[in-house]
Order: C-alpha cells, then structure tokens, then sequence
C-alpha cells in the first residue's frame, strides 16, 4: 500500500509561502483594533505626491485600493481609510520571525524577498502530506503571529510562485505540470511570474499575448527577442523549472550601486536624464571590473521630504 505522501515524493515538492499584504498585515498584527478597517501603509498622508505601498484586503477588494496608488484617491475611495506610516523596524522583525518558523519544518529554505520564501519539502521527515504541512504553516503564522500567507504546492519554485497568487488571502494551491495547459496557458502573459510590463510589450509585439503562445513559440525568435531570458521564459511557461531551493541564495545576492545627492530640486527631464545616465555609466563600469551581470536594475528616487520610491 502506498501513502499519499509517499506518491508525492517520487518528484520534488516545492511551497512558494507569501504573506499576504504584509506591511498592513504586520500593521494590523501589532494593534488588533485594526481588524475590519480600511488600512494601507504609505508616505505622510499630509502630502498630496504620496503613494500607497501596501493596502489589506478590505481597502484592496471593498474599494479597489491598490499599491501605488496616490494616496490622495486612495482617501477619496474611503474617506474612512486609515493611514499609517511605514514601520520598517517592525516589518523587518516580523519577517525574521516568519522565517525562523518555516525554518522548523525543513532546512531547505530560500527567502525571495522580505514577505516570501521557498521551502523544499521532499525530505521532509513528517508524516504529513503537502496539503497537511501547507495547512500546519498556515495556520501555525496565523496563530502565532497573526501573519496571514498563501502558498502554492508544486514540483518546482516557478509552478509554486505562481500557484501562490491563484487564492489570496489565506489560500493553498497544488499546482502540478499536467495542470499547465488547462490552468495556466490561457492566462495573460502579464500574470506569468518573471514578466514585466516591458518584456509583456516586447512579446504582444510578436503576436504573444498568452501563456500558452508563449510556451509554443519558437525557441530562436523568443532568444533573439530576449536572449537567455527568452528560453528560461519557454520552459516556465512549459511548467519546466530546474532551480533548487538554495538556502545560500540570500548571501550570494549582491548589489553594485551609485547615488547621488542634487543640490537642488530639479524637474527639468533633460537634466534628470543626465543624471541618471552618468549613474548608470559608473554602475556599468564597475560591473565590468568585477565581471558581473545582473537579472534585476533598481531604481531608487527619494524625495525632498525624504519619501522614497523604488
């Protein structure tokens, strides 16, 4: 006789656990008053340019409130919205919490950001199935830190990253590759995890606007379009991914920066371009000094009343 847990482990059995909301979700878990109110993290509420950087899911679903909306409509939504500044201290400690608690139920674990992680759970020495460790998670972040998560069940970090974001908040979903074609190909390329507006333009402008056109399109044109981004973006789309869950990945990120201070503030885009190009050249410079590459550019603007936007 075989368990389900056993059939489970014939192939790798990888969660993608993401907190939902979780700078209001930290917000509401340190002040419970909170519970049931219109709640969204962002800039000082007095200035008219602030934005909102996160929204729980009653400003989200009861008033389309959405991160990095300006505050100014976000008020005009819900006029009963309440506004909180970003505590980075307390998101910081939460987040250290979440993961030394998924860190109890394996050692195979690889933070992705501040608010999710990979767990890979194929050797996990329980007598649980996945759903059952899933649940045990869940509900255990729920209880003890009052952290609401989703998490995606799947045989590699891709399929889990996506199956996360099919049921928020507080849902689980088993996504395995012979669920592809039927779940996942008639999906907007945009909601592909891995895919930005930029690269969503450079492939609508091929002729594909889905999933499925993406994981049946040609391998040179998608390379010749994308280059290695194009092939590793096929097999995704294919359910296919080969990563391991490394839980060195979080040491091994490196960043090459340059920054700098304008002496006044300036509007006028032509000098703005200049800026941004001189500090381009030098990050550019450096990257080539240490024969480095990168899958990621960030740009960082900070305001003259210190708010800041990545």
């Amino acid at each position: 006789m075989e368990t389900t847990y056993q059939k489970h482990h014939r192939g790798r059995v990888i969660l993608h656990v993401d907190c939902n909301s979780f700078f209001a979700s930290c917000e509401i878990a340190r002040d419970p008053s909170l519970k049931g109110k219109a709640v969204v993290v962002a800039g000082d509420p007095k200035e008219r340019k602030g934005v909102v950087l996160a929204a729980n899911y009653i400003a989200k679903q009861r008033f389309g409130i959405y991160t990095t909306m300006p505050l100014w409509e976000a008020k005009k939504r819900c006029p009963q919205l309440v506004i909180l500044k970003p505590d980075f201290y307390l998101y910081r400690d939460i987040s250290e919490k979440v993961f030394q608690f998924l860190a109890t139920f394996t050692p195979l674990l690889e933070p992705a950001s501040i608010d999710e992680g990979y767990l890979d759970i194929t050797d996990c020495h329980l007598p649980l199935s996945p759903l059952d460790i899933a649940e045990q998670i869940q509900k255990g972040l729920l209880q003890t830190l009052h952290i609401p998560v989703s998490i995606g069940i799947a045989p590699n970090k891709f399929l889990a990253k996506m199956a996360s974001n099919m049921k928020k908040p507080l849902g689980i979903t088993v996504l395995r590759r012979r669920d592809v074609p039927k779940v996942l190909w008639p999906l907007p390329i945009q909601e592909m995890h891995g895919i930005g507006d930029k690269t969503a333009k450079k492939l609508n402008g091929i002729g594909i606007f889905t999933i499925g056109e993406l994981a049946k399109a040609e391998k040179v044109t998608l390379q010749n379009l994308l280059g290695i981004t194009g092939v590793r973006l096929k097999e995704w789309a294919n359910g296919i991914d080969h990563r391991s869950v490394d839980p060195e990945a979080g040491e091994k990120w490196k960043s090459i920066g340059s920054s700098t201070t304008l002496s006044r503030n300036v509007t006028e885009e032509r000098i703005l371009l200049e800026v941004l190009r001189d500090l381009a050249q030098s990050v550019s410079k450096r990257m080539k000094q240490k024969n480095a590459v990168s899958s990621t550019v960030q740009i960082m603007i900070r305001y003259s009343n210190f708010q800041t936007i990545t």
